[in-house]
């Protein structure tokens, strides 16, 4: 066996193909694999909700946020509910970008070099604390990101289908930390903050762990790793109207046009909005956009690719906050989808009630 056809090998296989289904289909089995994480994963459904939305929309998530506030668990709980193969990787500051993508080593039974891939090679990665590795590692996952393959000497190997980059980051610890620049940052389809329990929230999470006497939940496999692929065609299904496209791209605009803000957001940022709002639309029981969708969607997908002036650091001013008004500022469309009018208006399931400030259909 030569060296590519063991490399090939050794690579997981993609996952089949699935029936196609309707983005109601699809939202609501995407509903019960988030019913499901939630029995693991106490008093966070909106970052559940944030992630889930991310690998539907077939991208990457970052988790940026205290540490002890379950963002390893969180990973861990998707990749049992929807039935992926699962990999961590500790990121440390000797982790070299070999440990990540894997290395040719030398058989010594065939006497040819082999390639080994490395955990990179999963469909679901846990990248944990990943602004503790330098640039050059971090930058090894750049291309899996980005493209679903990886080069390493000289030839090209296609990453499992689907694939999915989970991150987490402390954002509090400075030393000994390397910020991910924003060529990086700009590949995360959105970030995600899980924030502290309420004080109820907490007492019961605890007197559940007391209950069940064992670290944590056992979850039930929900999905699979082709029925995902499926969800992700159903969001290609979801109508855009063109004064809602009008509307992201007016967004973006802001962001490169505001006072506060030193660098907008790139295109990226509009094609992630739109695909991200396109998947809440799904989990809604919809199959078209509606401004909301946009609205809820705009601060996760936009504020890590801004970057404001060093000014706003002295008066503690955030992206977060600085997103959230331009959201309030700039106007969105005032007008149902068409798809909304020729699905009934207010009878149909999810559709906007015509009482509301976006006026009557056309």
């Amino acid at each position: 066996m030569t060296a590519v056809s063991q490399a090939q090998a050794d690579t997981p296989t993609a996952a089949a193909p699935s029936v196609a289904l309707t983005p109601q289909e699809a939202g609501k089995r995407a509903r019960a694999v988030v019913e499901e994480i939630e029995r693991a994963v106490v008093g966070k459904p909106e970052a559940l909700r944030l992630v889930m939305l991310g690998v539907l929309a077939g991208g990457h998530v970052l988790i940026e946020d205290l540490p002890g506030l379950g963002k390893t668990l969180l990973a861990r709980s998707f990749a049992t509910a929807l039935g992926l193969d699962f990999r961590r990787i500790q990121f440390t500051p000797d982790l070299l970008p070999s440990d990540v993508t894997g290395a040719p080593f030398y058989d010594r039974n065939s006497g040819e070099m082999v390639f080994k891939p490395g955990p990179l090679f999963t469909q679901l990665l846990l990248a944990d604390e990943i602004n503790r590795t330098p640039p050059k590692t971090q930058a090894a996952l750049l291309e899996a990101m980005a493209e679903g393959q990886v080069s390493v000497d000289g030839a090209t190997r296609r990453l499992p289908r689907p694939f999915a980059v989970i991150a987490t980051a402390n954002p509090i610890e400075y030393e000994g930390t390397y910020s991910l620049p924003e060529a990086q940052l700009d590949r995360f389809l959105l970030r995600v903050r899980m924030g502290y329990l309420s004080t109820g929230l907490e007492a019961a999470m605890l007197r559940a762990r007391l209950d069940r006497s064992a670290p944590e939940a056992v979850l039930e496999t929900v999905s699979s790793p082709a029925e995902l692929l499926a969800m992700r065609a159903a969001v290609e299904r979801v109508e855009v109207d063109d004064d809602l496209v009008a509307y992201v791209v007016a967004l973006v605009a802001a962001t490169r046009n505001d006072q506060q803000i030193q660098v907008g957001a790139s295109p990226r940022g509009g094609l992630a909005l739109v695909q991200l709002a396109r998947a809440r639309a799904m989990v809604e029981g919809r199959d078209y956009l509606t401004p909301e969708d946009v609205k809820a969607l705009a601060v996760p997908a936009l504020a890590h690719r801004i970057t404001l002036k060093p000014e706003l650091w002295v008066r503690q001013i955030e992206a977060d906050d600085v997103l959230a008004r331009l959201v309030d500022t700039v106007p969105a469309p005032q007008t149902l989808p068409r798809a909304a009018a020729t699905a009934g208006g207010p009878g149909t399931v999810g559709a906007p009630d015509t009482a509301d400030a976006r006026g009557s259909a056309r």
